[in-house]
């Protein structure tokens, strides 16, 4: 089985303008198995830019609280339609849940719900990684500051997966910067550490294949530790925002987690892990 479970259609705002079902159709062109949809949906702009009273980015979009109503609309209705051949998992990557927690919790409470990837994809009082000026940055104590912000995450009860936990390094690395990560190996192995101990997972997130980066995020040296920490709750995600990109790299990511000493992956049904041979 080829499963994708992290993908995003045309109900995140960084997406192409495809529906649901035409991401179905796109999958089973791709050879996917199992397909979850899991559109953006950001705490710490749930409501109107009107709610928040003024915009701390030129990039930030808000009302995620309408696009995640209008996802699960649209996916519990797409998995009745969906074609032959494709499991269709309703999913959500939440992101910064601990920047407002209750709202958190009662998103994740959804019953539609079959799969929450829980990301950090800004600091507190900073832009999303995408956007930061890394060469005017302490890049290592934004680093710091980011695994502690993952730690934070993964102590909470409102995720299934921790997706791309080394995402700030795709934006690091268009930046021109290189990263020695072994000041934040013990970090990582702390986070691992709460996953594991609270029977939740994480993701190999393929991106990075087909990016400047070169390489999943987290890497084989990191997936082999979280490996030998005892983890076995793992998922592989395109991460893909267009029907080009859907599967791509998901072959090397399962080969990754075969190197890595896995025997299985996962997709979630019901917020439950479905274990699936390698």
């Amino acid at each position: 089985m080829r499963i994708d479970c992290h993908t995003h259609t045309h109900n995140s705002p960084d997406a192409d303008p495809n529906s649901v079902l035409e991401r179905c159709s796109a999958a089973l062109d791709a050879g996917l198995s199992v397909m979850a949809v899991t559109d953006h949906c950001e705490v710490n702009r749930f409501f109107s830019l009107a709610h928040y009273g003024e915009r701390h980015s030129e990039y930030d979009t808000y009302d995620f609280g309408a696009a995640f109503e209008a996802s699960m609309q649209e996916n519990t209705a797409a998995k009745e339609q969906c074609p032959s051949g494709l499991t269709l998992v309703c999913g959500i990557e939440l992101g910064q849940a601990i920047l407002d927690l209750p709202m958190a919790n009662h998103i994740v409470s959804d019953k539609r719900l079959d799969f929450v990837i829980g990301s950090i994809h800004q600091l507190e009082n900073h832009e999303d990684f995408a956007f930061l000026d890394y060469n005017a940055l302490d890049v290592n104590e934004l680093l710091h500051r980011n695994f502690a912000a993952i730690q934070a995450l993964a102590q909470t009860d409102t995720y299934d997966v921790i997706g791309h936990i080394t995402y700030a390094l795709r934006y690091i690395a268009n930046a021109g910067i290189q990263v020695d990560m072994a000041p934040f190996r013990d970090e990582i192995a702390e986070i691992f550490k709460t996953i594991i101990a609270k029977d939740k997972g994480i993701e190999v997130n393929t991106s990075g294949l087909r990016q400047s980066y070169g390489d999943c995020f987290p890497t084989l040296e990191y997936l082999k530790l979280y490996h030998d920490l005892g983890g076995d709750i793992l998922t592989v995600g395109s991460d893909a925002h267009t029907n080009a990109d859907l599967g791509s790299g998901i072959d090397a990511g399962l080969d990754m987690a075969r190197a890595a000493g896995f025997q299985c992956v996962c997709y979630f049904e019901n917020r439950a892990p479905r274990f699936v041979p390698l």
